[in-house]
């Protein structure tokens, strides 16, 4: 089976790649190495796969209908993961029309192209921004998702949507899963955990938002990857559904703080600031559906995975020195 993966050279992209082509699959990364953050550092995210010949990879736009069409010309795709897109809620404020272009007509170019090809399933990763500020905790998918408080989870639901609509007018077989805050080795720069890491081992200040109360439902990017890969090894597909791929235990952030302290055996230098617009004071993923139809089950506890995280930050900072030395 031929895989297109979408942001296939991004954080957790690089994993499913990675996955896919350990276990026989052909795989076909389309992605921009856009200069979000440093495009050397999604470069070697796939340094372990480089070198198979089971691996394409196509710098291109997924908003460009022709990148688009030119990835499914390298081999008869059968499924698309589609990971790629803007990421961000504080970006997103700042640039909404950048996050429109990408994420909504990004995934409408992918939906068109899918149609056209009679892929076989097409899976979607969307994000827990998408339930907004709500009462209702742990979040379920039959909970509403129609009030976002940022342009980056207005742009995620959109592209739920869109796929809602391909599957009704043409069957295409969509499963779109919502992440909730991934972390672990190759984590985006800018996201907090990898932030945090660097701060305190630098003896740097903390910049928290809010008073610290808020909470994340911190989810490995292993268990994501087990999630992602079981809904597209399904036997039969999903007409169109809808997951929650967390870890359903929401920890606030000031224990978040002490945890990583505790793992780089640093202390942390906190400054409170105001809080953000678009950020929401909680995540928390009712993964029911997932278990019962997925077999999903996250295996990662946080302090277990903090300590993975670390030891490949310590790494990666370690052969940078050499290299630049």
């Amino acid at each position: 089976m031929a895989v297109l993966v979408t942001g296939g050279a991004g954080f957790v992209g690089s994993h499913v790649v990675e996955r896919l082509i350990k276990r026989g699959e052909e795989v076909v990364v389309l992605d921009d190495f856009n200069t979000f953050y440093d495009p050397a550092l999604k470069e070697r995210n796939l340094a372990a796969v480089l070198a198979s010949p089971a691996l394409h990879i196509l710098r291109g736009d997924i908003a460009d209908p022709e990148d688009v069409a030119a990835a499914f010309a390298l081999v008869p795709i059968h499924a698309v993961m589609h990971l790629a897109g803007r990421a961000g809620v504080r970006p997103s404020v700042a640039d909404p029309l950048l996050y429109e272009r990408t994420n909504s007509q990004g995934t409408l170019a992918l939906l068109e192209a899918s149609r056209r090809a009679a892929v076989e399933r097409f899976i979607f990763a969307s994000s827990s921004s998408v339930y907004g500020v709500t009462s209702t905790a742990p979040f379920a998918e039959t909970d509403s998702a129609d009030r976002p408080i940022s342009p980056y989870a207005a742009t995620k639901r959109a592209a739920e949507m869109a796929c809602h609509t391909y599957h009704h007018l043409y069957g295409l077989p969509v499963t779109c899963l919502r992440l909730f805050t991934v972390y672990g080795p190759r984590q985006r720069p800018d996201l907090a955990i990898h932030a945090f890491t660097r701060d305190i081992l630098a003896a740097r200040e903390i910049q928290i938002f809010g008073d610290g109360s808020s909470a994340r439902d911190y989810t490995y990017v292993g268990d994501i990857v087990d999630g992602l890969l079981a809904a597209l090894d399904r036997p039969e597909p999903f007409g169109y559904e809808i997951f929650n791929l967390g870890n359903s235990h929401p920890v606030v952030l000031r224990d978040l703080i002490r945890m990583l302290e505790a793992v780089l055996d640093r202390p942390a230098h906190v400054r409170y600031v105001g809080e953000q617009p678009g950020d929401v004071p909680l995540t928390y993923a009712d993964i029911t559906k997932a278990r019962r139809l997925l077999a999903y089950s996250p295996r990662v506890p946080l302090a277990e995975g903090l300590a993975r995280f670390a030891a490949w930050y310590l790494a990666e900072h370690a052969l940078a020195e050499r290299t630049f030395r």
